[in-house]
């Protein structure tokens, strides 16, 4: 089995790919079976915020971290068992952290292992925008790990990952799905993955992370009632390698808010970006 994963590290786009191969050939993203895979990449880069009152998240040095063994793997945070393992199909149980808490944290996870203005509408026969209470101090929304099934479908023209994760600490109690597709294509040292991904978040994730608190605003903690939503998401990615050892790599990715989501008082868009050009090192 091999990871086959550029070292992006974003949060929506963990992907595990596997193969028979145990050895790797040279100029190619992938840990053999039973290697362990280091890489760090310095340079400059940034991730917009899209929650009110909060700073952009400057990327400068992201790092890529994994192991593949016949059944078991780590990648960047993410612990899984496999079940099954075939030609065009994987199926694994898979742990990962969520992504939602690092709007709220610098340090968290996904901002290390490498949108226009939306406003709020108020409930009918409220008053004005303009005079709309607004959020004070917010309380912490914590990092959790979720836990669940995920599956990998392998064709010609791209892989899919399914996956369906579940709140493992009980922050949240909430469930995500994930779909992602995502083709590579490669030509001597270059190397470019284009993907892009559906994100379903449950009432009770949304609600955790963008709901309001009561102490917070007990106006907005009654008036904003999320559901469940679809996040969307584009990914674009070109590594150019050196040697075996040092490559060059830029990256963009995009994702949309569902809609229950970008209502929340506590965001500013309904968007956010992120782009990322450095060198990168393979130990």
């Amino acid at each position: 089995m091999k990871s086959c994963l550029p070292v992006l590290l974003l949060s929506v786009a963990n992907f595990y790919a596997s193969a028979t191969e145990i050895t790797c050939p040279e100029h190619t993203d992938c840990a053999g079976l039973g290697e362990w895979h280091l890489g760090l990449a310095l340079g400059y880069g940034m991730k917009t915020n899209p929650l009110k009152n909060y700073q952009d998240i400057p990327l400068y040095l992201t790092t890529d971290i994994s192991y593949y063994g016949k059944q078991w793997f780590f990648d960047n945070g993410a612990l899984g068992l496999t079940l099954a393992d075939k030609r065009d199909f994987a199926l694994n149980i898979v742990g990962d952290v969520s992504s939602d808490s690092a709007y709220f944290h610098r340090w968290d996870p996904s901002n290390v292992f490498v949108k226009k203005t939306f406003g709020i509408r108020p409930p009918a026969d409220e008053a004005p925008i303009d005079t709309l209470p607004v959020v004070g101090q917010l309380e912490s929304r914590h990092l959790t790990y979720l836990g669940g099934l995920e599956a990998f479908i392998y064709q010609a023209y791209g892989t899919w990952r399914m996956a369906l994760l579940h709140d493992l600490f009980a922050v949240h109690q909430g469930m995500e799905g994930q779909i992602l597709w995502n083709h590579q294509w490669q030509k001597d040292k270059l190397t470019v993955d284009l993907n892009a991904s559906l994100d379903w978040k449950s009432h009770e994730t949304l609600e955790y992370y963008y709901g309001v608190r009561n102490s917070e605003s007990p106006y907005w903690h009654q008036a904003y009632k999320p559901g469940s939503g679809w996040n969307s998401g584009l990914g674009l990615s070109a590594r150019y390698h050196l040697t075996p050892e040092w490559e060059l790599l830029v990256m963009a990715h995009y994702t949309r808010f569902a809609a229950t989501l970008a209502d929340s008082p506590l965001m500013e868009d309904d968007q956010s970006y992120a782009y990322l050009f450095a060198a990168g090192y393979r130990f």
